[in-house]
């Protein structure tokens, strides 16, 4: 009698393990290697733990191919992954301007191909941008490329390497706006355009459209009116296989994008780069200020 019970726990603590659902596992989320993505990752951290998900996190793990083969592997569960991002590099489609054409294309390409999902993609647009210091945008009226195209013969341009020969580089700036600037500059790092921009050296930079800089030092950035710049908007890519083992995670996630764009962004980045306070205590704090944690 002793061993028929003992046999029949036994095989129903069987039957529990086999039919566990895969909530019971953690949920490994990632990040890429830089200020922004460390931030967002601790977001979706802290709101899944606050729904009750045991999650473990792996931040930092490299460039986007990098993400990207450990989503696919099973390494991580989610990160967060850019449209244009995934576009050039995943896809590697052609490059639009129209952000639904964009996401579209990556959504039906990395389901079908990968079995991963791109959740609805938040205000964060972290794509290229043309910025001048605020003095320079008031002294010629410039809100938008095309202004800056009607002045650009007098304004020295600092770049990177790359930026005189990408098609939505200085090509695309004469192509789209028919500007040409008095002089380029290379600069080999981001923070060197901007330092230059502060001081004078140059008049119009290049960057990315969440840089803290912009926010903090007196920076305009023009709107891209007439379309160059490819759309780079910010959602969690996450395996099917995680979803529909615990379909609660798209409604944990998806309400933060309507809390997010690029001013918001600039803010997060900078308290990172410049106030030196951690990436998940100033997602911790963000959240509470807008009531998505108690």
């Amino acid at each position: 009698m002793r061993l028929s019970i003992l046999s029949t726990i036994a095989a129903a603590v069987m039957v529990a393990s086999a039919v566990r659902p895969a909530a019971a596992e953690p949920i490994k989320v990632g990040s890429k290697n830089f200020t922004e993505q460390y931030i967002l990752a601790e977001m979706y951290a802290a709101l899944l733990e606050k729904a009750g998900f045991q999650v473990e996190r792996k931040i930092n793990l490299g460039g986007t191919l990098i993400a990207h083969q450990a989503l696919t592997t099973g390494q991580i569960d989610l990160y967060p992954e850019y449209t244009g991002t995934a576009l050039s590099s995943v896809v590697k489609g052609t490059m639009s301007t129209d952000p639904d054409k964009v996401y579209n294309e990556v959504k039906d390409f990395y389901a079908k191909n990968y079995n991963l999902t791109w959740l609805k993609p938040t205000g964060i647009n972290n794509g290229y941008v043309i910025v001048v210091r605020n003095e320079t945008a008031d002294a010629n009226n410039l809100k938008s490329l095309s202004d800056l195209a009607k002045v650009a013969n007098t304004l020295v341009f600092g770049g990177g390497a790359e930026f005189p020969d990408r098609a939505d580089g200085l090509p695309g700036l004469k192509r789209v706006y028919n500007a040409e600037f008095k002089e380029f500059k290379q600069f080999a790092k981001l923070g060197l355009r901007y330092d230059a921009l502060s001081q004078k050296d140059i008049d119009v930079a290049n960057g990315a459209a969440t840089d803290w800089q912009i926010g903090a030092q007196g920076l305009t950035a023009l709107d891209d009116d007439k379309g160059l710049f490819p759309p780079y908007y910010v959602a969690p890519v996450v395996r099917q296989q995680v979803l529909d083992a615990n379909p609660k995670l798209k409604d944990v996630l998806e309400p933060l994008g309507s809390h997010l764009d690029n001013a918001t962004m600039r803010v997060l980045n900078a308290k990172v780069e410049t106030d030196h306070e951690e990436p998940k205590d100033v997602a911790e704090a963000f959240l509470k200020e807008k009531g998505l944690l108690p």
